[in-house]
């Protein structure tokens, strides 16, 4: 007796169901890439589990099929981070560090506080401040500091003999800058 070899025009929609196909008997070499459409699986057929991570690339998956619909995390909704979802802990470094400047260059990205003991008349430098940013500078030493010339100083001096906290926020990146100069009540 002769088998006639099945081919897929031959079958029914649905004569081949899932138990009657033993594990490992259809490889994926086997399947064209485009071969498994939405519309030829279950509902509950594609799991979490059964996707390996390795799997899933951003070429594989379209901009459309990501809706907010589709992302899990409680904290996205519609398109925005719900209130209070982020941490003290989730800031970057310069939101809730504090540094210390160790030539004379501020750089606004690596920490919210920078501290300097002054050793000699000394010329500060700001880099990658940002709009809208506030930086803390305590300095100390009885030498004469110069803050950058895109710094306008609204009240108050330096005091070498004491420990000064200059606040300083950003309105137009590295380009203006205000500050404010205090020292500790006595």
């Amino acid at each position: 007796m002769a088998i006639t070899k099945v081919t897929a025009n031959v079958l029914a929609d649905n004569a081949v169901s899932a138990s009657s196909i033993a594990d490992g008997a259809i490889a994926t070499a086997k399947i064209a890439d485009d071969a498994v459409a939405a519309a030829k699986l279950a509902s509950d057929a594609v799991t979490t589990a059964k996707i390996a991570d390795a799997n899933i690339t951003t070429a594989k998956i379209a901009d459309a099929n990501i809706t907010t619909a589709k992302i899990a995390d409680s904290n996205v909704t519609a398109g925005k981070i719900a209130d209070d979802a982020i941490s003290y802990a989730k800031l970057g470094a310069e939101f809730t560090t504090a540094a210390t400047i160790s030539a004379s260059d501020v750089d606004w990205a690596t920490a919210a506080v920078h501290t300097k003991t002054l050793s000699a008349n000394t010329t500060l430098t700001f880099s990658n401040a940002s709009t809208g940013m506030v930086i803390d500078l305590v300095i100390t030493g009885n030498y004469t500091l110069t803050l950058p010339a895109s710094v306008k100083e609204i009240t108050g001096t330096y005091d070498g003999t004491v420990s000064n906290l200059i606040q300083i926020v950003s309105t137009n990146g590295n380009t203006e800058q205000w500050a404010t100069i205090s020292q500790e009540a006595v």
